[in-house]
C-alpha cells in the first residue's frame, strides 16, 4: 500500500512540476517575443526618421547649392561684362531705331491727332521693349532670366522722349533728337545694371 502512494505521489509531483515548468516555457517564449517586437519597433523607428533627417539635409543642401551657384556667378566679374556688353548692344540698337521712329512718325503720321500719335508712339516703344525682353530671355543671371531685371516703365520713359521730340515748339532736330534718345537709354542702362547688382 505504501508503494502505491509513493508512486502516485510520485507521478502528482512531476505532474505538476511538468506543467509549472510548461507554463513558465510558454510565459518565458510570450516574453522573449513582446522584446524582439518591442527591438524590431525601436529599430523601425530610428531608421524611418534617420532617413527622414538624411531627406531634409539633402533638400537642405540642395537649396543651399543653388544660392551659392547664383551667389558666384554674381560675383563673376566676367558675367556682368558680358550681360553689360550684351545688354549695351540691345540698348544702342533700341536708340538707332527709336531714332528712326521719330524721322518715320514725323513723315508719315498726322501728328495734329496728338492722342492718335501718342497712342502709336507708346505702341510702337512697347514693341521694342517685349522684342528686346524676348532676345533677353536667352540669357540667365542668378537663376533668372534677363528680361526678369528689366522695367516696364522704360516704355514711358522713351515714349516721353519721343512725344517731346516731335511736338518740340523749335522743331524737328535730328542731332537733337538722337541726344535725348541717348540720354534717356543711358538712364535705362543704369537702371538695368542698378536692377541686376541689387
Amino acid at each position: 500500500m505504501d508503494d502505491v502512494t509513493t508512486i502516485a505521489k510520485g507521478i502528482s509531483d512531476w505532474g505538476m512540476m511538468a506543467i509549472t515548468a510548461a507554463f513558465f516555457l510558454v510565459l518565458s517564449a510570450g516574453l522573449m517575443i513582446a522584446c524582439f517586437k518591442w527591438f524590431k519597433s525601436i529599430i523601425n523607428g530610428i531608421i524611418n526618421s534617420t532617413d527622414k533627417t538624411m531627406n531634409d539635409l539633402l533638400n537642405e543642401t540642395r537649396v543651399q547649392n543653388e544660392m551659392l551657384a547664383d551667389i558666384s556667378e554674381g560675383l563673376r566679374p566676367e558675367t556682368q561684362l558680358r550681360i553689360k556688353n550684351t545688354s549695351s548692344t540691345y540698348f544702342d540698337l533700341s536708340v538707332e531705331k527709336v531714332c528712326r521712329l521719330i524721322k518715320k512718325i514725323r513723315e508719315e503720321n498726322h501728328i495734329v491727332d496728338r492722342k492718335a500719335t501718342v497712342d502709336k508712339i507708346h505702341n510702337l516703344v512697347r514693341n521694342l521693349h517685349e522684342d528686346r525682353n524676348s532676345r533677353f530671355d536667352c540669357y540667365s543671371y542668378r537663376g533668372k532670366k534677363l528680361s526678369d531685371y528689366t522695367n516696364p516703365d522704360w516704355v514711358e520713359w522713351v515714349s516721353k522722349v519721343i512725344e517731346n521730340e516731335i511736338y518740340n515748339e523749335n522743331g524737328a532736330n535730328n542731332g537733337r533728337a538722337y541726344t535725348n534718345v541717348q540720354a534717356v537709354y543711358e538712364n535705362i542702362k543704369l537702371d538695368f545694371y542698378h536692377r541686376i547688382n541689387n
